[in-house]
């Protein structure tokens, strides 16, 4: 019975010596500041991503509204200007 309560303790100091280590090996690498670096570094790449994404979808944009000018052209519409205000389709201005 003394031997089973030995191993249990020697098993929880153990245990808590592991535990201590790794803390403070975190500790020191929250420090250091690669975690910091890390995550600036990754931010950096999400927002490359996201401008990258932006301009895609502008090019795409400017090429269907090329395709509809010229889809309005070859059917005698005229094209609006750019920027110009949408026929709401109810009658009157607001």
């Amino acid at each position: 019975m003394i031997g089973a309560l030995a191993g249990r303790a020697a098993g929880l100091v153990v245990s808590g010596l592991a535990g201590a280590v790794a803390y403070d090996g975190v500790k020191r690498v929250a420090q250091s500041g690669a975690v910091r670096s890390a995550a600036v570094t990754v931010t950096s790449w999400g927002l490359i991503g996201a401008r990258a994404a932006e301009t895609g979808a502008e090019r795409a944009r400017l090429a269907t509204a090329d395709i509809v000018s010229e889809a309005r052209d070859k059917i005698g519409e005229q094209t609006p200007a750019p920027g110009a205000a949408a026929d709401t389709g109810h009658g009157h201005e607001h």
